[in-house]
């Protein structure tokens, strides 16, 4: 539990110079998510916030809308043969009363800390169970210049991957500018979901007046894990999928990508951003 990093030797060679030194690797393990006691996913991870991300991963599949549908979050005791407790399987329990998708409950999945569900779901699936309507959210309007300050803040505020390189970053903003949150992981939605579950077990959802910036791509599942989470903004320094475009035009979602200093490309949402009239239209 908390196992972030890992020091390691490595042979450096440098300008045909070699040497001998440690380095720092940013951890990853399985985190296996229970829920009410039947296993749901696997998932590669950097361990910490696990109970976050499991509710996290929770909002994006449908089954939690707030703090009062979960029972509790514990780790679970006697998961390997041997009886110890590996701080790898998470245990989420319900609330009485809590309904539960039988989509999520026929299917058992693994997930990789890259793409995280992987040609599961189905634009009906997310229109369907979606809580929040985008329609239903109070305006939200940013500028261009507003968004492109923001990849540097995430940036400075990822800890970790200055010490390792190596890991993804979420980070949720006010329209005010304000920094309300950041989460480092090897994989991008599970920075997502730990975002999302930090913001379900604190009362916080649905995150209506939000920005979220991931430091990659936008694939479907991070545009899902937002329209779940009723987050009406989505920016992301790299490009988008077409099915994370196709979902964000059906569900009124903003998307934004290739946010590279005061570049960007706007693929969907468009009056969410308060953009100046095109020099030369089309």
């Amino acid at each position: 539990m908390g196992r972030v990093t890992e020091r390691r030797r490595v042979i450096r060679v440098r300008g045909g110079a070699v040497s001998s030194r440690a380095d720092t690797l940013v951890a990853e393990e399985p985190l296996e998510i229970r829920l009410n006691g039947k296993s749901l996913a696997v998932t590669m991870r950097t361990p910490g916030d696990d109970f976050a991300l499991a509710a996290g991963f929770l909002v994006s599949e449908g089954v939690l809308a707030g703090a009062d549908d979960v029972q509790n979050i514990v780790y679970c005791a006697g998961a390997t043969v041997d009886g110890s407790n590996t701080y790898n399987v998470v245990d989420v329990r319900t609330a009485p009363g809590v309904s539960l998708p039988d989509f999520t409950l026929e299917r058992n999945v693994y997930t990789t800390s890259s793409c995280g569900l992987c040609g599961k779901a189905s634009l009906d699936a997310v229109r369907t169970t979606a809580r929040w309507p985008m329609a239903d959210t109070p305006p939200v309007r940013v500028t261009p210049e507003f968004l492109s300050g923001l990849p540097d803040r995430l940036r400075a505020a990822q800890r970790v991957f200055e010490r390792t390189g190596g890991l993804h970053a979420a980070a949720l903003f006010a329209e005010d500018g304000e920094l309300l949150d950041v989460r480092e992981d090897v994989g991008r939605h599970n920075a997502v979901d730990k975002l999302i579950g930090r913001a379900l077990r604190e009362g916080r959802l649905p995150l209506s007046r939000a920005i979220l910036l991931v430091s990659g791509r936008a694939s479907f599942e991070l545009a899902q894990k937002a329209v779940m989470a009723g987050i009406p903004v989505l920016a992301a320094v790299s490009a988008p999928s077409s099915l994370a475009v196709e979902l964000a035009a059906e569900t009124g979602l903003t998307l934004v990508g290739f946010l590279r200093g005061p570049d960007m490309n706007v693929y969907a949402g468009e009056e969410r951003i308060a953009l100046p009239s095109p020099a030369h239209p089309g």
